[in-house]
């Protein structure tokens, strides 16, 4: 089978622009700036989904979450990219992603752009239940916006840093950025 190819990105230029292509290993070994997904799933209540990865993934294993995401491949649009990783890893599908914001995000092991969106979760009925991809999702459950920042308080149950900046700039209120001016 062959490797999957990712889409490369122009670092630091946030309006999205592609720039070519490379296999994902070479993306992870060399550190070559990208896109990923990241869909915050919330349901009526305001509550937030939040899981522990598991301790095979290629980045963070272990650690805490409340995005569901991925790399964007070659060819394939963010949104896109975020509904079809929320199915893979959470098993929720829902009409439409509400875009957040864009930012980027850098440390030794990953640089991507991360295209930030909100899922509203209304019933198992309508959205099919949580079900979580047994090679990516450990464990989670959905927990309170104060629950959210005890988790992200806790040393003890260490978070994904990408997510970790990602989550505060939401609580802060800040959506500005490329993708919040698209759904305006």
């Amino acid at each position: 089978m062959p490797e999957e190819l990712v889409a490369l990105y122009a670092p630091d230029d946030d309006t999205g622009r592609v720039t070519g292509t490379a296999p994902r290993s070479r993306v992870r070994a060399e550190n070559l700036p990208h896109a990923a997904t990241a869909v915050l799933l919330v349901d009526e209540e305001g509550r937030v989904y939040v899981h522990r990865r598991t301790e095979t993934k290629d980045v963070f294993p272990g650690m805490w979450d409340c995005w569901a995401g991925g790399v964007v491949t070659a060819g394939e649009d963010p949104q896109e990219a975020a509904s079809r990783e929320l199915v893979e890893e959470l098993g929720v599908h829902v009409p439409r992603l509400e875009p957040l914001f864009r930012h980027w995000y850098r440390d030794d092991r990953t640089h991507y752009l991360a295209c930030c969106y909100r899922a509203r979760w209304q019933s198992e009925a309508l959205n099919g239940p949580v079900v979580h991809q047994p090679d990516e999702v450990a464990e989670g459950g959905w927990t309170t916006l104060a629950g959210l920042r005890e988790l992200l308080a806790d040393p003890t149950r260490p978070f994904v840093p990408d997510g970790r900046v990602g989550i505060e700039r939401y609580l802060a209120g800040d959506l500005t950025g490329h993708a919040a001016e698209v759904a305006r």
